[in-house]
């Protein structure tokens, strides 16, 4: 699933709630905050904490994986192919004439 808006996680949030046939009263105890406040998250509250976010989503059993998209992932793979070594060595040659 991409993630572009907290409505995208609140949304998350509430259909792995549901399918786990959780309440919102439920994972509420299990993070130790209230009903009120899982429910306006799921609603797609904006400025919510990242780090209760985080204890939400672990307490339904989900890890989140990032990825780099875009020309940033394309910079990343380019930069594995550096010779390193030849860099040094050409700039050893460079200093020595």
């Amino acid at each position: 699933m991409r993630v572009r808006t907290t409505g995208d996680i609140g949304a998350f949030i509430r259909e792995r709630r549901s399918k786990l046939g959780l309440n919102q009263l439920d994972v509420a105890k299990k993070i130790g905050l209230s009903r009120k406040w899982l429910g306006e998250i799921e609603r797609g509250k904006r400025g919510a904490e990242v780090g209760l976010i985080l204890r939400a989503l672990k307490s339904l059993d989900v890890a989140i994986d990032l990825k780099i998209d875009g020309p940033s992932a394309k910079q990343l793979r380019d930069a594995r192919k550096v010779d390193i070594n030849g860099i040094i060595s050409a700039l050893k040659r460079q200093r020595g004439k």
